[in-house]
């Protein structure tokens, strides 16, 4: 396409349209008999909401619905905020020569960086100056070449004035002198090409951006402002101030979205060598897809290059098709739970996903505590609901052997009250085996929590982890003829490592190195069980999925988000 025909009244077009038609509904009436107008429109339309996808500058514009001004008092009291303030230092770092691939694998070197790095959510600015929101005009920093932060930590209240703000699209708006970029909860989100948004539009041009597209009172959103005095290459003899700052609100908006694929920050602490193997020298991270209330269980389907995976308290399975700038659509509703109680659960949806060896699609559902299949007729066969006449707890994540049968963790973690659930049958979580449906057998109950779980390349050894905060372990058992499981053993234990989170999905590479949802981030081991390093993305993946043609890039269920990643390795896959 020429994109030279295309005026900026068309790309806005385009941007609408983007907005209102990606999320469409998979239907089998989608393939009935369009007339030919309508199909070569449809090509056109197709291929002017590709060419234009959206990233978070795609902001809607007009009259909001309604507007707090973050530079008044009554605005962040509002938002139950506080600005803060710090001025950057230039610091010398050692750093790495660019090598013959052209990465930092070169001679050791010196370069330069700034100090602090407070982009992150959990960034400690306790010691930081509290500023007055009147006085964000106030010229700050050090002057000449220098970089500050603003920081604010803002709660969505239900309502601004007579406007609930419930499932409203957050947009924030600020401009500074000279350049701005904007991190939101621990993000910096950028597109190839992206002008504005969360980087710099132009010379002292505003930053606006989509900071959630369906807030909910009482959400918090963590915002980080980098100052930039400029030009650059001619540093001015002035300071960095705020203009103003503001949140708006639109109703209507839709989420979630599929986005222009936007590379968002990452950390790798290389704790071993054998981690350069794995994880490429410069890597990255690349948002696909956001606006979830939760994302969970993803599968690769090799037939038809897709993603499935759950959003458990939206109870939705969603499909993701990553051509061109990534198409997402609705794979199946009430995924997990159709009970008249639906409103008592936080999680009553579909949770973990897999494929048996004929390629049908194998579900855990929450809420109606038990294990599906789909078959290819759209029926569902249960393939587990009971062990020993009691009702499973809530099946949360699961993986075939290569005999057929099918292995499945079952915490408690999908019922209202969790363990105090009066639902609940089972005296204890256990890992259970399906040989046919309906034949249920324990494979160990030695974790209050198991949750994610993976087979050795060879089948020898079954690993499965535990969510719990005081015991977040992984636990290694050797695998027997007739798949039952023997002689469990602490594989590695992360018990003591800072982060909120314990363990939770888990899936192994054609080396045998286990990748697990821990602590911080995802922890690499290796087979000896030594820790290579941890991967630290914006937001805690919950559970991935190797993926992509050569099952070298791993898709990241995050919080709200869905990402992907590329390594140097394989991974293994059904």
């Amino acid at each position: 396409m020429n994109t030279s025909l295309l005026t900026s009244p068309m790309r806005l077009w385009a941007i609408e349209f983007n907005r209102r038609h990606r999320f469409a509904r998979q239907r089998a009436a989608d393939l009935c008999f369009v007339p030919i107008f309508f199909c070569a429109l449809g090509l056109f339309l197709f291929a002017a909401t590709r060419l234009f996808a959206e990233t978070n500058a795609d902001a809607p514009t007009g009259n909001a619905d309604a507007t707090i001004d973050l530079a008044t008092k009554e605005g962040v009291d509002l938002v139950k905020g506080q600005w803060r303030y710090s001025d950057t230092k230039i610091i010398e770092v050692d750093f790495k020569a660019a090598g013959p691939d052209k990465q930092p694998t070169g001679k050791p070197i010196k370069t330069y960086d700034f100090t602090p790095h407070a982009g992150s959510v959990d960034f400690d600015d306790s010691k930081w100056e509290k500023i007055d929101p009147t006085t964000l005009d106030t010229r700050r920093s050090t002057g000449r070449l220098c970089f500050n932060w603003y920081r604010i930590n803002i709660t969505i209240p239900s309502r601004v004035n007579d406007v609930d703000l419930t499932g409203a699209t957050a947009v924030f708006e600020t401009s500074l002198d000279d350049y701005a970029e904007v991190w939101v909860d621990g993000e910096l989100s950028r597109a190839l090409g992206q002008s504005g948004g969360s980087v710099i539009k132009g010379w002292n041009a505003a930053n606006r951006l989509i900071i959630s597209r369906s807030v909910q009172p009482g959400q918090k959103i963590q915002l980080a402002i980098f100052g930039i005095n400029g030009p650059l290459s001619n540093p001015p003899t002035n300071y960095i101030y705020l203009r103003y700052a503001k949140l708006e609100f639109y109703k209507g908006g839709v989420a979630p979205v599929a986005i222009t694929p936007s590379e968002v920050n990452v950390e790798v602490i290389r704790k071993d060598p054998g981690l350069d193997a794995i994880v490429p020298p410069n890597p990255k991270i690349f948002k696909i897809a956001e606006g979830f209330k939760f994302t969970e269980g993803p599968i690769w389907i090799r037939d038809g290059g897709y993603l499935l995976f759950s959003d458990p308290n939206n109870n939705t399975i969603y499909k993701y098709s990553p051509e061109g700038n990534g198409q997402l659509t609705v794979f199946r509703e009430k995924s997990g739970y159709e009970g008249a109680d639906i409103a008592e659960y936080t999680q009553p949806g579909s949770n973990g996903l897999t494929l048996d060896q004929q390629g049908r699609l194998t579900i855990d559902q929450h809420g109606n505590r038990r294990v599906v299949r789909l078959e290819p007729d759209g029926r569902l066969t249960v393939l587990a609901d009971k062990f020993e006449g009691k009702r499973l707890n809530s099946p949360n994540d699961l993986v075939y052997r290569s005999d057929g049968t099918l292995y499945f963790t079952d915490p408690p973690f999908g019922l209202p009250k969790f363990f105090k659930d009066p639902r609940k049958e089972l005296p204890f979580s256990g890992v259970f085996a399906v040989k046919e449906p309906g034949e249920v057998m324990l494979a160990t109950k030695d974790l209050n929590g198991p949750n994610g779980l993976a087979f050795s390349p060879d089948e020898k050894f079954f690993y499965v982890d535990n969510w719990e905060d005081n015991k977040k372990i992984v636990m290694r058992y050797e695998v027997q003829p007739d798949g039952s499981l023997k002689n469990g053993k602490l594989f590695f234990d992360m018990t003591k490592a800072p982060g909120e989170d314990a363990c939770d999905g888990m899936k192994i590479d054609k080396a045998g190195n286990l990748y697990v949802s821990g602590p911080g981030g995802i922890w690499i081991l290796s087979p000896q069980g030594k820790h290579l390093g941890t991967i630290i993305g914006p937001k805690h993946p919950h559970n991935f999925t190797w993926g992509d043609e050569d099952g070298k890039t791993l898709y990241m269920c995050a919080r709200s988000g869905l990402y992907r990643m590329r390594f140097n390795i394989e991974g293994i896959r059904p």
